[in-house]
């Protein structure tokens, strides 16, 4: 079977997602990955995936290292980074989250850059940081508006004593 073909059977076991029973939902995708190999990173991840958005949030946490250990790459790998934070934000450790989050800063930029951003704005709130995180949804936000770009940086950077930009 081929990648494209397996991919497209990944992609409609999470169309069904909501219609199936969670431990249900989870071995199916392990079936799936299974056919891939054990060290397979895109098997590993979407594995991953399966128990997170499952409720299993600290089981994911494994599975998602795994992946980026067996050399995740591509849009995965920043997603990867972007899900892997939030579980460690919601299961106690949102200073690893931070990490990742930074480290990930530091890929590059692309379509993510904002769920990224988000992720480190509900990170910071979640440390207690609240000032920082609305400093950093608001600047990912900027770029949405109509108008008001500029205002909204100046603004957001005040929040956290930065000068505005010129």
């Amino acid at each position: 079977m081929s990648i494209e073909d397996w991919e497209a059977r990944v992609a409609a076991l999470w169309e069904r997602l909501d219609a199936m029973d969670r431990d249900a939902f989870v071995a199916a995708m392990r079936d799936l990955a299974a056919e891939r190999g054990p060290d397979d990173p895109v098997a590993l991840f979407e594995v991953g995936g399966a128990h997170d958005s499952t409720g299993y949030t600290e089981i994911a946490v494994g599975y998602y290292e795994r992946a980026i250990a067996a050399g995740l790459s591509g849009v995965r790998r920043r997603r990867v980074s972007i899900q892997m934070a939030s579980s460690l934000r919601e299961t106690g450790r949102p200073e690893e989250a931070l990490k990742v989050i930074e480290e990930e800063r530091t890929r590059g930029s692309d379509e993510y850059d904002d769920a990224l951003a988000m992720c480190e704005a509900l990170t910071l709130a979640k440390l207690g940081r609240d000032r920082e995180g609305l400093s950093v949804a608001l600047i990912a936000l900027a770029p949405h508006l109509p108008r008001y770009q500029r205002s909204t940086v100046n603004y957001a950077r005040g929040l956290v004593g930065l000068d505005p930009l010129p």
